[in-house]
């Protein structure tokens, strides 16, 4: 089922509430308010397959009596649709036989048959002739990857989408599909190229099937901080970004005090974000992995601007105590984060920034050996 002009796909809604509903961290009024709007959402769409998929695996009650009536519905539908698809092969002309199977498609969509959906997507294909038309195909597609998280055939989706595009294609489908590439990306840890991607729609942002514009924001600010440096972070952030962060809690703070060193502020803004991160279905399974980015980015800029500092003075800074900021910078030193080493008698941290031009000549020296050696072998097996 299509998502109106301007409004989230309605399967991605449910997606997000089914997510919410199996976290830990909901509480238990919330979920079951969640349950029913889940369970009312499912029985307005006839989703039996889904139904019985969340049956099984407990995170709904059986209703046998509804799940009886949704399945006397969908026989029903698929009759219809059957039927019209034999009609408009016998009587009508393509156009008319490939809107058939479409619509057969876009139902198997609506109630969460993702095997048949897909096979008949596939089918309606080979009744498509336009480029354009083979795209939103492969949107459709991707929708269904979202929805059941199949990274796999989002992966295969996006490489066929821009497969098209070598065909032709106009501008507003290649624009949406950064955007879903970007959100592939982020969903599967690679934040660089996702916030380039993010960064390159802001101003051609049409892709509100998959989320509101103040999510995208949201999405393009967070891949960004530990993507872009300082700079570079300034000057990307269009008006665009600037008039919807505000709308947005803790965001503003979250990217304007980085910017402006101030880290005590920031570390504020980024406790009041983390649990909009953790309930967020994408974002979630790199929950970990992108709080250690942020601090790691937060604690090289506050670095980087020094030779030498006393932990007292950075703890000072970020608004939190010695021991914390001592225990933190430790772990990071270990894991190679940071680059600076910690003077425990005189609670000094020296900073040992490596020297890019330095890293530069050794590796240059380095190569130059091994061609050296290689060239003194060769020379041998000639002499011989």
């Amino acid at each position: 089922m299509e998502a109106e002009e301007g409004t989230q796909q309605p399967q991605l809604v449910l997606a997000h509430k089914l997510f919410l509903l199996t976290h830990p961290d909901v509480d238990d009024i919330e979920k079951v308010r969640l349950r029913d709007e889940v369970f009312n959402s499912i029985i307005s769409n006839d989703m039996a397959p889904l139904y019985e998929t969340l049956v099984s695996n407990k995170v709904l009650n059986l209703d046998q009596k509804a799940l009886d009536s949704m399945r006397a519905k969908i026989d029903e539908e698929l009759k219809k649709l059957d039927e019209k698809i034999a009609d408009a092969e016998e009587n009508l002309g393509e156009s008319e036989v490939r809107e058939a199977h479409l619509a057969k498609s876009l139902f198997f969509i609506r109630i969460g048959d993702k095997e048949k959906a897909l096979e008949q997507l596939k089918l309606t294909e080979s009744k498509t002739v336009a480029v354009g038309q083979k795209m939103d195909l492969v949107f459709h597609t991707l929708l269904i990857g979202f929805f059941h998280m199949d990274f796999n055939l989002i992966s295969k989706s996006i490489d066929k989408a821009k497969n098209l595009f070598e065909e032709g294609g106009d501008w507003e489908r290649k624009n949406r599909l950064k955007v879903y590439e970007g959100l592939y990306c982020m969903s599967t840890r690679n934040f660089k190229k996702a916030a380039n991607l993010f960064l390159d729609s802001i101003s051609t942002f049409t892709t509100y099937e998959i989320f509101p514009y103040d999510t995208f924001i949201f999405y393009t600010v967070l891949t960004s901080i530990i993507s872009l440096d300082r700079v570079s972070l300034k000057q990307k952030m269009l008006p665009e970004i600037l008039t919807i962060i505000g709308k947005i809690p803790y965001l503003s703070d979250f990217l304007n005090s980085l910017y402006e060193c101030q880290y005590k502020s920031f570390f504020s803004a980024f406790a009041g974000l983390t649990e909009h991160i953790k309930l967020d279905r994408y974002l979630h399974p790199h929950f970990r992995y992108y709080m250690r980015e942020v601090r790691t980015v937060v604690y090289s800029q506050f670095l980087e601007a020094y030779k030498s500092v006393t932990i007292e003075a950075m703890a000072k800074a970020f608004g939190v105590t010695v021991d914390f900021i001592d225990l933190e910078l430790s772990r990071f030193i270990a894991a190679g984060k940071l680059h600076c080493k910690i003077d425990k008698v005189s609670g000094v941290l020296e900073t040992n920034r490596p020297d890019a031009k330095n890293a530069l000549y050794q590796a240059t020296i380095k190569q130059g050996d091994f061609l050296l050696n290689r060239i003194q072998k060769l020379s041998r097996v000639i002499d011989l």
